[in-house]
């Protein structure tokens, strides 16, 4: 590992890309980029590579299941309380709300259209 942050990029794989897409555009408030892949379906978060965070995209690839709780991903957000809101909304699930973890911000973690989980990092 070289300077920097420790991840480079993630994926979120899913089983239903237009669902899942969807649903990150709508709680994010973004739109997804297709990425030119011969064999593997990939819609990219936008991002910027010389800013702080991390790049990723939603996969859609066989053999590769969605739901997993190997690895958590968390976005940063401006209240973890609206988009975990949000997120019920758009046909996820609260796993666990809004929790304060001391001079380190807020946190809470949702559940996808997928079975993913994902977190939600915000500092009020």
């Amino acid at each position: 590992m070289k300077g920097g942050n420790p991840v480079g990029w993630f994926e979120i794989y899913v089983q239903d890309m237009e669902r899942a897409k969807k649903f990150y555009e709508a709680l994010f408030d973004v739109k997804l980029q297709k990425l030119n892949s011969p064999v593997i379906e990939m819609w990219a978060f936008p991002g910027n590579q010389n800013s702080y965070g991390t790049p990723g995209s939603l996969v859609k690839v066989q053999g590769a299941p969605s739901g997993g709780l190997g690895t958590l991903v968390y976005f940063m957000v401006d209240d973890c309380a609206r988009e975990e809101a949000k997120a019920a909304k758009l046909g996820g699930k609260i796993h666990r709300p809004k929790l304060g973890i001391g001079e380190y911000g807020f946190v809470s973690l949702v559940l996808d259209t997928e079975g993913n989980m994902v977190g939600l990092h915000s500092m009020k």
